[in-house]
């Protein structure tokens, strides 16, 4: 999914004149079509916001002509990425309103329009209408759960799909609430969507360790480092023992963590091993994270280096 922050998108702009190479403009002109570029999409946001999609889609139109004008590439793609999230906000509006015509309210898949809806929104930075989507989803697929006691086999299947889907959506809101800094109620998300997959996918599914190490990313940040490593290091194990598809993020991660409790070595070791599996994998975003890794390293013991010096010319 596309993560498109506006505030971003304003300030790659703010530069674009500095990227977009020789302009056969004026420097004012092109500072004035620059600051119409800014505005329209400000503008194409706030109708986004309130739901005014035709109108939204023709000014990002008009920020798109006049990018293309001023040859600023930066913009251009910037302009095209929010015309497609536009468009799939569209798309999913529209397939929502057909879809609960003819369904209930907590059918299945309302639900997963309703999380796909939020997840956009969550992507808009439109707060009110991603938390309204998450709440809903979150709770509609609750109450459904509370309502099925004694089931068939048939509707006992049919239960645990409900149970994976609000396991899912637990684990979509945790990763927004995170992205929003909200620690604790994600690291909460984060432990119930966890506890669904242990029971009903079990303690080795691959989706039960990826949300063992995401847990894991939130007790670190929250300065939980013990716990953080002890869960972390329970995914990797299981994750070696079970073959996991996605070692090396988990052991990219054990790594980071230890860098935090102070053991080095062990992190330097760790980071190697996942940067050799991730070669493997062919995932050049992790080899890019463990590059970073291994550099945050580096400055920390520098500055540890420094701050001996200092203590030492002091006495």
């Amino acid at each position: 999914m596309l993560d498109i922050s506006f505030k971003k998108v304003c300030v790659c702009l703010s530069v674009f004149s500095f990227l977009s190479g020789t302009v056969e403009q004026p420097k004012d002109e092109a500072e004035r079509k620059e600051e119409e570029i800014i505005l329209l999409l400000k503008k194409a946001k706030l109708n986004v916001y309130h739901g005014h999609f035709q109108a939204a889609s023709r000014l990002l139109h008009q920020a798109v002509v006049l990018a293309h004008q001023t040859h600023n590439t930066q913009a251009i793609i910037y302009t095209y990425s929010l015309v497609t999230l536009l468009h799939q906000t569209i798309i999913y509006t529209y397939s929502f309103s057909h879809c609960s015509a003819f369904f209930a309210q907590d059918d299945n898949a309302v639900i997963e329009m309703s999380l796909k809806l939020a997840a956009i929104y969550a992507e808009q930075k439109n707060v009110e209408m991603a938390e309204h989507g998450f709440r809903f989803c979150t709770e509609s697929l609750k109450a459904k759960l509370e309502k099925e006691q004694e089931l068939s086999e048939e509707e006992e299947s049919m239960r645990k799909e409900t149970r994976l889907l609000l396991g899912l959506c637990l684990d979509s809101r945790a990763r927004y609430r995170a992205s929003q800094l909200q620690l604790s109620q994600a690291g909460q998300d984060y432990q119930d969507a966890l506890d669904i997959c242990c029971q009903e996918q079990g303690e080795t599914h691959p989706q039960t360790l990826v949300l063992m190490s995401d847990l894991a990313t939130i007790l670190d940040l929250q300065g939980r480092h013990d716990d953080a490593l002890k869960l972390i290091q329970q995914a990797v194990d299981l994750g070696r023992s079970a073959g996991h598809p996605d070692q090396h993020v988990l052991l990219l991660n054990l790594a980071g963590i230890l860098m935090h409790t102070g053991r080095r070595k062990d992190s330097v070791r760790l980071y190697h091993e996942a940067l050799s599996s991730a070669r493997q994998a062919g995932d050049e975003e992790a080899v890019e994270r463990v590059h970073e890794g291994l550099e945050e390293l580096k400055k920390r013991k520098e500055q540890e280096e420094e701050k001996e010096e200092e203590e030492q010319e002091a006495h």
